[in-house]
């Protein structure tokens, strides 16, 4: 990650019920024939309704979505592991600590580096174990356990989604130790070359390292519960990387051109790029449709769009049309990288519109915020501001931001507090209504009334990722988006001076689609 210049009601259609005496209805005629007498149709009456069968309507006040998350980076250790030399039990206590943080400022979404440099914090068949888990690229953590794994467990516990976020061409970076036999700059050192500042970067034109990459993500996407594949801005690397020079692509280049090739070398960069981003997000939907892929290109596309911008060009420099993939909704969210202050020659609020009007697809727009180090006198009012900014421009319910990093929030108990007060209500990630769902399943309820209070239970026969519990004193309605494994509540059985009245629960599932509700009215 490169810092740089949900009214709504829910209706079950009402039964009729019917409480009539059961009788038989009268006898139909049929015209004599001379095929002998005739003799009356007998119906079958009408059973009575149970009370455990009738169905209560009730009009649910609107649930609040909002996508809320922030990035875990582990390249160089920056957010996690904070060493490469913690144990195990360091290393789950450190990550517990951080999703606390998160649940507790209610947040719904993780986006953690589970690849920082073509590597792994989880176990694969197809790269190394990272460098910045062990401290030695290749050596698995000991006590062996899954980081991964773990990651996914205990966000999803909280009722947070957990999005694995990865670079596709980053083969080593600077802070990774020497590069050994492990390493995929090693293994695939043809299709590999050295920046001027020590990083290594896999060849985006060349056919072996678009397949590797597509195997890697294939590979997470069908062994692991994850929400989500994330990339993040780095294509091919930004010049300064190779002290301006240009990227050493010479072999693919000249086989591409001697195959006939006719595009300009900018154009062919490009088209590379553009053919993996199509192929990841293919690929993803067609191993498992209800993982989403997410995008955080660059801030700026290029200077000038929208006018007054200035800056550098992921289109001309990274090779990356992030406006084509937004245009075509070749993802499911998009995050553009928004490091800058209100106003000036990167204006948040004008680089915000810009990507609002290019997204004809109507896809998810939740930018990312420079919550560590946004260049302002007051960080945490400018970060207040934008994301003030990103819920008035935003369709309501469609909103949301991811923050990079963590840090922003663990160091810095000013902004922290700040963002809790946005995030004072819990919300539920919004729906993604492209991606098709089967409704998830109506849950039973059960009330228990003691003489202060009322215990309240539900279950469903399908896996459920969260649950939201509502309460009616009088006309006032408490909303509760509560974790998926509990699975009771006890409440008041006044409040606010007013009797309880009616309650109902829903199940949302992984792609916070809501059930109908079940209810009960006292």
């Amino acid at each position: 990650m490169k810092l740089r210049n949900l009214k709504y009601p829910l209706i079950i259609a009402s039964a009729i019920f019917i409480n009539s005496c059961s009788t038989q209805q009268p006898a139909k005629s049929v015209p004599k024939t001379s095929t002998g007498p005739t003799r009356p149709i007998a119906t079958k009456p009408n059973p009575p309704v149970s009370d455990s069968e009738k169905k209560i309507t009730v009009n649910l006040p609107e649930i609040n979505r909002e996508f809320r998350a922030a990035w875990i980076a582990t390249v160089a250790n920056i957010n996690w592991p904070t060493k490469n030399t913690l144990t195990t039990q360091q290393q789950k206590d450190e990550a517990i600590q951080l999703l606390d943080l998160l649940k507790d400022a209610n947040f719904n979404a993780v986006i953690f580096q589970a690849r920082p440099s073509s590597d792994a914090l989880y176990k694969s068949d197809l790269e190394p174990w990272s460098y910045f888990l062990t401290g030695q690229t290749g050596k698995a953590p000991s006590p062996l356990y899954d980081p991964l794994e773990f990651w996914i467990s205990e966000a999803h516990k909280r009722g947070m989604e957990l999005h694995v976020w990865m670079n596709p061409y980053r083969a080593h970076h600077t802070t990774g130790g020497s590069v050994s036999s492990s390493s995929m700059a090693a293994k695939m050192s043809e299709s590999t070359y050295r920046l001027k500042n020590g990083m290594y970067w896999m060849d985006p034109s060349d056919e072996r390292v678009q397949n590797h990459v597509s195997a890697v993500v294939k590979d997470l996407v069908k062994r692991y519960d994850i929400d989500a594949v994330h990339i993040d801005d780095y294509f091919y690397p930004y010049k300064e990387y190779h002290g301006g020079k240009d990227f050493p692509d010479d072999r693919t280049w000249n086989a591409y051109k001697k195959a006939g090739g006719n595009l300009s070398k900018a154009d062919w960069r490009r088209a590379n790029v553009n053919k993996i981003i199509k192929r990841l997000h293919d690929e993803i939907h067609q191993e498992k449709p209800t993982v989403k892929f997410g995008i955080s290109p660059f801030g700026i596309w290029k200077p000038g769009f929208p006018a007054g911008v200035t800056g550098s060009s992921q289109y001309d420099e990274l090779y990356a049309d992030a406006k084509l993939w937004l245009n075509e909704g070749w993802c499911d969210y998009y995050s553009p990288q928004l490091y800058w202050k209100e106003g000036g020659a990167q204006s948040f609020s004008a680089l915000l519109k810009w990507w609002k009007d290019e997204n004809i697809k109507n896809i998810h727009l939740w930018p990312g915020l420079n919550t560590v180090a946004v260049k302002s006198d007051n960080k945490p009012a400018e970060i207040i501001g934008q994301m003030s900014t990103i819920r008035r421009m935003m369709p309501k319910n469609t909103a949301g931001e991811i923050h990079y990093s963590i840090d922003g929030l663990k160091k810095n108990p000013e902004m922290l507090r700040e963002i809790k007060k946005l995030y004072k209500e819990d919300a539920l990630v919004p729906v993604s209504p492209w991606i098709k769902a089967t409704k998830p399943a109506t849950p039973n309820i059960k009330v228990e009334k003691s003489s202060e209070s009322y215990k309240i239970s539900w279950n469903s026969k399908e896996k459920v990722f969260r649950w939201v519990l509502f309460a009616k004193y009088g006309d006032i309605w408490i909303t509760d988006v509560l974790n998926p494994d509990q699975l009771s509540k006890s409440i008041p059985a006044n409040q606010f001076g007013k009797k309880l009245n009616t309650i109902a629960i829903i199940a949302i599932d992984r792609l916070s689609n809501e059930s109908d509700y079940a209810a009960e009215k006292f």
